[in-house]
């Protein structure tokens, strides 16, 4: 399957952690955005939100990542452990995916990426967004290994891919208890960490390459 991505994206990061779990071999098509690649013709065909990642399997396309990761375990899972079948503990999950994508992840959108891009300082009130974020992620982790259950789901390895890639501006993950204790058994148990990893020390030599 053809998996149209970027390694200094975090949410194809976690596509590609997911697809190592179960895995899933994909044919990896790097897809240079800042070049414009995502509006050419034939890519907007297969997506005509043009944006990544986006997986097509067997002439099937689809997109958004959290959509894609559940897609995955759904049609490739040897069992329901990444996701589960169950509705409470698959309501869980979801839930957490989706505090990733409009809470967490989004405070990184809107604190970091300006910073990372523009060279802009940090906004206070953005930044106070991203404290508030990870207070609820540490308190989902209150007495838990993982986010969602007793075991690595789908939400652990989304919001791994959003929870590194503070890091390309050395943000202190220590300051969130539960959070930190979380982040290093997640880096040990998910498979893909390193590949996901390379892709955040991408970001962190350009972030460096820009101050110098």
């Amino acid at each position: 399957m053809d998996f149209y991505y970027h390694p200094c994206s975090a949410p194809c990061r976690s596509v590609m952690m997911t697809a190592k779990a179960l895995g899933v071999d994909l044919n990896m098509k790097l897809l240079k955005v800042m070049d414009g690649e995502h509006l050419k013709p034939e890519f907007v065909k297969l997506n005509p939100q043009h944006c990544i990642p986006t997986l097509v399997d067997n002439g099937f396309s689809i997109w958004e990542s959290r959509a894609i990761l559940i897609y995955l375990v759904e049609k490739y899972g040897a069992d329901d452990s990444l996701y589960p079948s169950d509705p409470e503990k698959k309501a869980v999950v979801n839930q957490r995916l989706y505090f990733d994508m409009g809470t967490l992840f989004q405070s990184f959108i809107e604190a970091i990426y300006p910073q990372i891009r523009s060279k802009q300082p940090a906004d206070p009130e953005a930044m106070q967004k991203v404290d508030t974020a990870f207070g609820h992620l540490d308190t989902f982790l209150e007495d838990q290994e993982y986010v969602a259950g007793d075991c690595l789901t789908v939400a652990d390895i989304a919001l791994l891919a959003s929870v590194s890639t503070f890091e390309v501006v050395d943000f202190d993950i220590a300051q969130y208890p539960n959070v930190a204790r979380w982040y290093e058994n997640a880096k040990e148990v998910t498979p893909g960490w390193e590949e996901n990893w390379d892709g955040v020390q991408l970001i962190k030599k350009f972030v460096q390459k820009g101050n110098e």
